[in-house]
């Protein structure tokens, strides 16, 4: 890319705002909604291909481009309304930047991804990577009352609202919760909180994977409701065993209640973490998801966990795994050729489950997409939006796969 080229990114930026990436290429760094929307407006123009990075500590910033796209300095806490429980946050605030804030103020986003604590909410939002959390709180999109997006060819779209009862908008927010980046940039969410709990325990359980996943299914019976309810891997877990853990968070009296009830259950034995050994065991769980080049979710209902993760040890491992048991989500980290994936999908799709490809390096998403094949006539509805989103293809995203 020549130099004058450069020089038009700066002109838009200034000196600050443009650099170049350890390859050379150009990098911007747009500091606002506005900014980002010119930079995007001049790739369409000038045909260029866009790779949009975040913190760099999720999905690899190697997507093929001409220009890359950081929403680094995207970094502000807008806005944060206690007496709402909303808040407006750019793109690249990091997770744990925006949780201490979120805490000055009495206030929780009861959403804990896969992944660094400096990792972007941008990255959150766009992949949809929801935790053990979503037990209790839901998927990522529950959380996301409307953002912000800049399209591959410039206009900067405002979809949804800032408070709880606004619901315009609602699809277009939603489309960009787990788009991969497919149908623009996002550069602000306005987010739903909640209190920050009083009490936050978690007390766990080890065994075999085949009663606990029983146990898990007659907590539920019993009307127990823990914020998560997670089944982890031995080696995920850091234990010779499975583990299941129950975390409850909110008033002190509703948590030792369940507390207690849970421990007068009997079998499994539960056994309560210290309080400073709580944190330290969910940052375990969530920095799990890197402990390989490629991460999966599949979309299982609750009792057709212990049949998917089967299917995922005949073509795979059981390595780095984590189940939802209550919401049957289940995520996946390892290292395996694009064939055998394939195959993954393949079976899954047979079971009528969902597969997500969460993080991999470039030539398997390209290879596999993040979604892969859809049910008849939805690819094609995907592909009038993303034309309608990024009409000159500039967004460098493989939803579907190359085969």
């Amino acid at each position: 890319m020549s130099d004058v080229v450069f020089g038009r990114l700066r002109a838009l930026l200034g000196t600050a705002g443009v650099e170049r990436d350890p390859s050379g290429r150009p990098r911007a760094t747009p500091e606002s909604p506005d900014a980002l929307s010119l930079v995007c407006r001049l790739a369409h123009d000038e045909g260029w291909k866009i790779r949009v990075e975040g913190n760099g500590t999720w999905l690899p910033p190697d997507a093929p481009a001409e220009l890359a796209v950081s929403t680094r300095a995207l970094d502000r806490v807008l806005s944060v309304s206690p007496a709402d429980l909303v808040a407006t946050v750019q793109a690249g605030t990091p997770l744990e930047a925006l949780r201490r804030r979120l805490a000055d103020e009495g206030m929780w986003l009861a959403l804990d991804p896969p992944g660094r604590p400096e990792r972007s909410l941008g990255s959150v939002v766009a992949t949809g990577t929801s935790g053990p959390l979503r037990h209790g709180f839901g998927p990522v999109r529950d959380h996301v009352l409307g953002c912000t997006v800049a399209t591959g060819d410039g206009r900067l779209v405002r979809a949804g609202g800032r408070v709880v009862k606004n619901v315009a908008g609602y699809d277009l927010t939603k489309l960009q919760v787990g788009g991969f980046g497919g149908f623009g940039i996002i550069a602000e969410v306005h987010l739903r909180l909640r209190a920050l709990p009083r009490a936050d325990v978690t007390v766990i359980a080890r065994g075999s994977r085949d009663a606990l996943t029983s146990a898990a299914r007659d907590l539920l019976a019993e009307q127990l409701l823990p914020a998560a309810l997670e089944l982890l891997s031995p080696a995920l877990a850091g234990e010779p065993e499975w583990t299941l853990a129950a975390r409850f968070a909110g008033t002190d009296a509703a948590v030792q209640a369940d507390v207690r009830r849970l421990g007068a259950r009997g079998d499994p034995v539960w056994q309560p973490l210290a309080a400073d050994r709580t944190a330290a065991f969910w940052s375990l769980v969530a920095r799990g998801s890197l402990g390989g080049a490629i991460t999966l979710r599949l979309g299982a209902l609750g009792d057709g966990i212990d049949d998917t993760i089967d299917l995922l040890a005949h073509d795979l491992d059981e390595g780095l795994l984590s189940a939802g048991a209550g919401v049957g989500m289940i995520r996946w980290t390892g290292d395996a050729p694009v064939e055998r994936l394939r195959a993954v999908r393949r079976a899954a799709a047979a079971r009528e489950i969902p597969m997500t490809l969460e993080r991999a390096p470039w030539p398997v998403r390209h290879a596999l997409g993040h979604f892969g094949a859809y049910r008849e006539g939805v690819g094609q509805l995907v592909g009038r939006l993303r034309d309608s989103f990024d009409p000159g293809h500039s967004l460098s995203v493989a939803l579907e796969g190359a085969e």
